[in-house]
């Protein structure tokens, strides 16, 4: 290895912990959102699954808590510090590929400079542990193709599992590695090889306790997963729209516009013009193509399929993005681009770290103060929990005034902000949805004795009558950010109780 390569190895190092360190930071100053305040509370009674997503976030946020307590900063820790072992994923996957340590050093940082994986890292959700296996099934499945060895197809099911582990969407690597086995003659011999099936029995192992739980209880998970995402209730091709921006600012401009580039070029076959890469393009080149390809396109496809009658979330998107930068970084150094396209590609590759950067930075300030809006209202007020520990001190106030057994609330993001910000063995329960809380302990009947504390906006309107005699108005509190008031919430005393406490119906996917 050249002392060029030595020294550009350094500083790609040094700058991925640059970044790792800036959203650590970043992880101490940003209030939960209420999704993650969801997911701490699965952390505190781990499962085999749960009603919305299997168990790998919860898995994640515990390893945090037990290192740095139940903080923000201990709920993302081990989020934020997963980008490592994934950058090295990316780096590994892409030398395997397209060889060159600059096309390597190239796609890890501008994977980590896109804000599908600051934000993705920093706020933890069943996504980023699934960024983190979808690196590694890339770098495996790279590992097959190089070596030949049918071992590698256990690493293969195991980071499968693991992604199975994160979220369901993972089911769509299985259909991509058919692609590019079927698509690729040279690789069409693993058919017939017991290696592909091992691994497949390896993922299947892995995912098991997920299979158990639902088993348990009613097939619920699945069936949400079907109802909400495969049953197409009617047809409006106006959420399509949303992807492409949504997309772009996710993978921050200019690296959306390399990746593009990148994809456009692996589907001409337009790449190996680097006497490094030379050998390698030669042997493996419509392999690797086709990998980067299939790894992208087939969970790309059926977002685009969903987008036709309902709205993709930009994070669900996750999945890919480490195919995207490897495809980024082969547009930035392996295609012979004419003189117009290859300027563009430099300036891409020159500006792309420190926009991503500044991006970030300007999120995060907007997300925890919303200056840069001048304190009005935008995307971030509604689930990051600014003015939520001010909140909580409030509301504990009244439970204590009003001499309240138990809060509870309407929704389960109300109900986990409240659990994670009230005081440590606070009874805080939802009143409906009781399917979200299987896992964890029921209240005590002297806690539902009451009076109870309920929460909710102060705009909904409550059916409460035909279990409680005594219903009183006691409070009203709003959250701000800054002058801007996010929400107002109407305290209500609940007594004189004619039954249940809680809501038990079956959930929507149990009742058809």
């Amino acid at each position: 290895m050249s002392p060029g390569d030595i020294r550009l190895i350094r500083n790609t190092s040094l700058t991925i912990l640059a970044l790792v360190a800036l959203r650590l930071v970043a992880a101490a100053w940003t209030p939960i959102t209420f999704d993650e305040a969801y997911y701490w509370m699965w952390s505190k009674h781990l499962a085999g699954g749960y009603y919305d997503h299997p168990p790998m976030v919860a898995l994640v946020i515990r390893a945090g808590t037990m290192i740095a307590g139940d903080t923000e900063f201990g709920v993302r820790l081990v989020s934020i510090l997963s980008a490592l072992p994934m950058s090295y994923a990316v780096y590994r996957t892409a030398a395997i590929l397209f060889g060159g340590v600059r096309v390597a050093a190239t796609a890890a940082i501008l994977l980590n400079v896109t804000l599908m994986v600051a934000v993705g890292t920093l706020i933890v959700t069943p996504d980023s542990p699934l960024l983190v296996a979808s690196s590694f099934v890339l770098f495996f499945l790279a590992k097959v193709l190089d070596t030949g060895r049918g071992a590698w197809w256990l690493a293969v099911g195991a980071a499968a599992g693991c992604a199975l582990l994160s979220k369901y969407t993972a089911l769509f690597f299985g259909a991509a590695i058919l692609i590019w086995i079927l698509a690729v003659p040279k690789q069409r011999r693993w058919l017939a090889s017991p290696w592909p099936y091992l691994g497949a029995l390896v993922a299947l192992a892995i995912f098991a306790p997920v299979i158990v739980w639902n088993a348990e209880h009613h097939w619920v998970s699945f069936l949400k997963q079907i109802s909400g995402r495969a049953r197409i209730e009617d047809f409006r091709p106006a959420f399509i729209a949303e992807l492409i921006p949504t997309q772009i600012a996710f993978a921050t401009p200019l690296v959306f516009i390399l990746g593009a580039m990148g994809l456009y070029a692996l589907a001409r076959r337009e790449t190996g013009v680097t006497q490094v890469g030379q050998a390698r393009l030669a042997v493996g080149a419509m392999s690797a193509r086709v990998l980067v390809s299939a790894m992208f396109w087939t969970v790309t496809a059926y977002f685009i399929w969903h987008s036709l009658h309902a709205r993709v979330e930009a994070n669900w998107f996750a999945p890919v993005y480490p195919a995207f930068a490897v495809a980024a970084a082969v547009a930035a150094h392996l295609v012979r681009w004419g003189t117009r396209a290859q300027r563009i590609a430099d300036v891409c590759l020159r500006w792309a770290a420190p926009l991503g950067v500044v991006m970030f930075v300007g999120l995060i300030v907007q997300a925890d103060t919303g200056v840069l809006s001048l304190y009005r209202r935008d995307a971030t007020v509604r689930s990051v929990g600014v003015g939520w520990r001010e909140l909580a001190r409030e509301i504990d106030a009244v439970r204590k005034r009003t001499g309240s057994t138990c809060v509870l609330a309407a929704d389960y993001g109300t109900t986990s902000w409240l659990a994670f910000h009230l005081p440590k063995g606070t009874c805080v329960a939802q009143e409906t949805q009781r399917i979200r809380w299987v896992n964890m302990t029921e209240p005590s009947a002297a806690e539902l004795a009451g009076p109870l504390l309920y929460v909710d906006d102060i705009r909904a309107e409550p059916d409460l009558k035909d279990r409680f005699g005594r219903i009183e108005r006691v409070a009203e509190l709003t959250r701000r950010r800054g002058p801007l008031v996010i929400e107002t919430y109407a305290l209500t005393l609940l007594g004189d109780r004619k039954g249940d406490a809680l809501d038990r119906s079956p959930p929507p996917e149990l009742k058809r």
